[in-house]
């Protein structure tokens, strides 16, 4: 049982997924970031690559990736920088980020240094279904990583299906068809999420893009297994002169 499956059927309900760049805001503060989500009550770590055209993201992901890139965050320090992570962080930690930087890499060394470094899951948004069957799946099921689709309130239900017959760990339900850091009304989303509940999907759902506050999170996990959270909280990482004081206080606000 994968550290992700774990996780949901001990807990099942009210998830929090914590979305950081690594690299982000100083090249060496990925680690310390992590530590700080686990010790202020995260469930799970969505650590993304930096990479210099990321499709899904708003500006304040693509700014952080940007810094990331120009602190000497590539795929090789990740890995270097993740090589003891499992000394010291135990939440389930899944690698976001987009298939180019990981080709260059080399698919199958990825997912072998993924695996070997403690990592659970991969989320490649641009990853296509079909090549994600004929290419890659054998790949990513030999090193035991979980693989996570994207749905939108625009997936049809014959796709969402198959989605979530493809996808393990859980099913990643983007809120609205948007950027990260768009502004969501839970309510307006309550339909689309009521709907996917009466599909009896296979893998629990965690949604995404717009939850930034208690509020929102509240608002998600009334119809979800849980929430993803990003551009607020790299906004509160900007400017911060102390990562773990951030962490908490933006964390406490959501959580108690």
């Amino acid at each position: 049982m994968s550290r992700i499956t774990e996780l949901f059927d001990r807990k099942k309900q009210r998830i929090l997924n914590v979305y950081c760049t690594a690299g982000f805001p100083e090249l060496n503060s990925t680690l310390t970031i992590m530590q700080s989500l686990q010790e202020n009550g995260v469930d799970l770590i969505e650590l993304g690559m930096p990479y210099s055209d990321p499709l899904a993201d708003g500006e304040v992901i693509q700014k952080s990736s940007s810094r990331a890139l120009q602190n000497g965050m590539k795929m090789k320090v990740l890995f270097e920088q993740l090589t003891n992570m499992r000394e010291t962080v135990s939440v389930p930690v899944i690698l976001m980020g987009y298939m180019n930087p990981v080709l260059q890499y080399g698919f199958d060394r990825f997912c072998a240094d993924a695996a070997a470094c403690g990592v659970d899951g991969l989320i490649l948004p641009d990853l296509p279904e079909y090549e994600f069957e004929n290419e890659y799946e054998d790949i990513i099921k030999k090193y035991g990583l979980d693989f996570i689709f994207l749905i939108t309130p625009e997936t049809s239900a014959d796709r969402i299906q198959k989605l979530d017959e493809l996808s393990s760990g859980f099913l990643y339900a983007v809120s609205s068809s948007s950027t990260t850091g768009s502004n969501t009304n839970m309510s307006d989303v309550s339909g689309y999420l009521k709907q996917l509940n009466s599909f009896s999907l296979k893998n629990p759902v965690l949604v995404g893009f717009g939850i930034k506050d208690k509020q929102t999170f509240d608002g998600a996990c009334a119809y979800a297994n849980g929430a993803i959270i990003g551009t607020a909280y790299i906004k509160a990482l900007e400017n911060a002169t102390d990562i773990r004081e951030a962490t908490q206080t933006f964390l406490t606000n959501i959580l108690h």
